[in-house]
């Protein structure tokens, strides 16, 4: 008895110093190694590029402790349920929003070198801080913070994680104050969801304008109160005879209302005196001889004009601009201009010359076209310049002009940035007319220095046109827009000096599980080095 007391102790001595060794490994012979930790992701692998990036120390790790913890105002506290909303449902933690206590995830507005957009992200095992001058400051950094979790954060069921971020600073501010795309709802109809799913897109990349092609001639998208008609019957039809379809008020306002909520400003175009084939057909007094014409559902341009020369024109114009400014609470109103082949070139001139002063008084700053620059631009006017390599000099060089003469311009190349040309000859979505746009090529060009003549300081931004003559659904949108509406986001977002092919190539390959958890259609393109799916 004394024995067997005597020995337990030491037989339990060795049996511990086995199980510790086997749980170091040192008998592990035969047995699978235990799992890496995944390492997370460096704070330069973010879509758009950071301003700034300084790694130090050692990660956050986002846990069922975590509290998101924001300034007082509804704006920040906004935010962080934003945030929140994004992250419950992957990591099934609660993550409070609270005006209480330190550490975890907080956003704080502060005064900074910020600038209107920018922020400083700052992450160590104390917690992850995000700081700007302005909410939407706030907002891009919480899409920075989404970039630098896990992929499977974006999923809408519970995952296993971990959760965490890389210990450092990035300090960020966008290049560019206009950064945006253009969806055509015109040529295709696309209801209030299939826009908000969009947005939702385009406020990971830190576009924050969402440019909406209201009318043109295959339909007339917006409800206009004193001329029902181009709603009701120039709506009814689109690309291929498919139903059509138009935006009441309260459509309208929704989509406007959420676009402000991810920060991004709807800037509303009724495309003129060109591209008014649904507008004639609806009213019969808007065409010189006063006949109107069938509604069209094909895919040429070029052959429609309202006619310049009656008064009944300009009261059209007059109740579109002033009913469409009151609905937009943003600072631009788009006119279009482009392809109006069948309006002589006096025609032109004396239209935008009367049609500028409308957008004036009711409180916008005129967008058009890059061919408004061929007339008399507004004070404060912007030209959206689309033309390619192949446009010829002289129109370049009246972009040009217009730009040193006080002229903004928003780059929009149709041959880098025109998110509906083919990737290649066996794309079967899009169109050709500008060439084939792999995604190397719409990424590798710089705006600032893009057409001759024209100032940097002139420069506005990039906005990325989705025009949809082939695209009936959103995974079309989506499979057109991406990869591509990334790089443009980047080259509206940030420095020149960080644009370079081969690292974006493979900050890009990142993004790929990100829109598979997001359920995004994406084109996998040979030329960026995909994650094996």
């Amino acid at each position: 008895m004394r024995r067997n007391h005597s020995t337990t102790p030491r037989l339990t001595r060795v049996l511990g110093s086995l199980l510790l060794l086997a749980a170091a490994g040192v008998f592990a012979v035969g047995a699978a190694p235990a799992p890496r930790a995944t390492p997370a992701t460096p704070l330069d692998r973010v879509v758009p590029a950071p301003a700034s990036v300084r790694p130090a120390g050692h990660p956050y790790r986002i846990t069922p402790g975590t509290h998101i913890r924001v300034d007082g105002s509804d704006e920040v506290r906004g935010t962080g349920e934003y945030l929140a909303g994004i992250l419950r449902p992957s990591t099934g933690y609660p993550l409070p929003v609270t005006e209480q206590g330190g550490g975890g995830i907080r956003l704080h507005l502060a005064d900074g070198p910020f600038g209107a957009e920018g922020y400083r992200l700052t992450s160590g095992p104390w917690g992850v801080s995000i700081t700007a001058s302005t909410s939407a400051g706030l907002f891009h950094g919480v899409q920075t913070l989404r970039q630098l979790l896990p992929a499977s954060v974006e999923r809408k069921s519970v995952q296993a994680g971990p959760w965490r971020v890389a210990g450092g600073t990035i300090e960020d501010r966008p290049r560019f104050a206009y950064r945006g795309a253009m969806l055509d709802v015109s040529r295709h109809f696309f209801t209030v969801a299939q826009v908000e799913r969009y947005i939702d897109q385009l406020a990971l990349y830190k576009i924050n304008t969402l440019h909406l092609h209201l009318s043109d001639d295959q339909g007339w998208r917006i409800a206009v109160d004193s001329w029902p008609r181009l709603a009701t019957y120039g709506g009814s039809t689109q690309v291929g005879g498919g139903r059509g379809g138009s935006y009441t008020e309260a459509d309208y306002r929704k989509i406007v209302g959420y676009a402000a909520s991810r920060h991004l400003e709807v800037v509303p175009e009724i495309d003129m005196p060109g591209h008014t084939n649904a507008a004639l057909a609806s009213y019969a007094q808007l065409n010189c001889d006063g006949t109107a014409p069938p509604l069209y559902t094909g895919t040429q341009v070029g052959f429609s004009s309202l006619c310049v020369s009656k008064a009944v024109t300009y009261d059209f114009v007059d109740d579109v601009i002033r009913e469409l400014a009151a609905l937009t609470p943003g600072r631009y109103l788009h006119i279009g201009g482009d392809e109006a082949h069948s309006t002589s070139h006096a025609d032109y001139v004396a239209f935008m010359d009367r049609v500028q002063p409308v957008v004036a008084k009711y409180g916008k700053t005129v967008i058009g076209w890059h061919q408004l620059t061929g007339a008399h631009p507004a004070q404060g006017a912007i030209a959206q310049y689309w033309g390619q390599d192949g446009t010829s000099a002289a129109e370049k060089a009246q972009v040009a002009e217009a730009a040193r003469n006080g002229t903004g311009i928003v780059l929009s190349p149709a041959d880098r940035v025109y998110l509906d040309m083919k990737y290649t000859a066996a794309t079967r979505l899009g169109t050709k007319w500008a060439g084939l746009v792999e995604v190397k090529r719409s990424y590798d060009w710089d705006p600032g220095t893009y057409l001759p003549g024209v100032p940097a300081s002139a420069v506005r931004g990039v906005e990325a046109p989705l025009w949809s003559e082939t695209l009936t659904k959103s995974a079309d949108i989506e499979y057109m827009a991406f990869p591509r509406l990334a790089g443009a986001a980047e080259l509206g977002w940030s420095p020149a000096a960080t644009h370079d092919w081969d690292t974006y190539r493979t900050r890009l390959a990142a993004q790929g599980p990100r829109w598979t958890a997001l359920g995004i259609t994406y084109y996998r393109s040979p030329q960026v080095p995909w994650p094996a799916s």
